[in-house]
């Protein structure tokens, strides 16, 4: 059965952005930005939220720009042909290889794991992440903590959520003092 990874760049308080809703503490170094395209060739199919998409629509047409460097190339190889599903009640149409959710969270974390494919099942976004976690989908938790406080925001986990015990699988510095943490669900 495919794996749910929820991964994102968090603040070392917790926050996936900051209470303006910057997130320009996170602009990745080179190692790091190396690291996200190596975990991008596991991933099977992306789950976004509306605000993480329309983030992320830069790279459909990023490959434009001439001034490109060889890991944004990459980068962008990897990311466009890759299979989106947008969650969004306002959004009528996506671009790219993405498709809007026809239901929930949990039915289309049922129905992909029910479909043929390889490649994990990876989450973006913190209102998505948190539906899936209440319905207990999540195998595993990335996060790249950045050493910075931001001292509120969008948090990486939910609140108000219930115990859930994990296990350490993983401790990766990325250099420039950012560090790689993996948690496996313990169920």
């Amino acid at each position: 059965m495919r794996s749910v990874t929820y991964s994102m760049n968090v603040s070392l308080d917790g926050y996936i952005v900051g209470p303006d809703g910057g997130f320009d503490w996170s602009e990745p170094p080179e190692e790091v930005f190396r690291f996200w395209i190596d975990e991008m060739r596991g991933v099977g199919v992306h789950l976004l939220g509306r605000r993480l998409y329309e983030t992320m629509l830069y790279w459909e047409t990023a490959d434009r720009d001439p001034s490109l460097d060889d890991a944004s190339r990459e980068w962008i190889s990897l990311w466009n042909p890759l299979p989106k599903v947008v969650f969004s009640t306002t959004l009528s149409e996506v671009r790219g290889n993405a498709r809007l959710a026809s239901g929930g969270v949990a039915e289309e974390i049922e129905r992909l794991r029910a479909e043929p494919g390889e490649g994990e099942i990876a989450i973006g976004g913190a209102t998505l992440a948190a539906e899936a976690a209440a319905a207990d989908l999540i195998d595993e938790y990335r996060t790249v903590v950045y050493p910075v406080l931001v001292g509120g925001g969008i948090p990486f986990f939910p609140r108000h959520e219930r115990r859930v015990d994990l296990e350490l699988v993983e401790t990766r510095p990325l250099g420039s003092k950012v560090v790689h943490l993996r948690h496996r669900v313990v169920r």
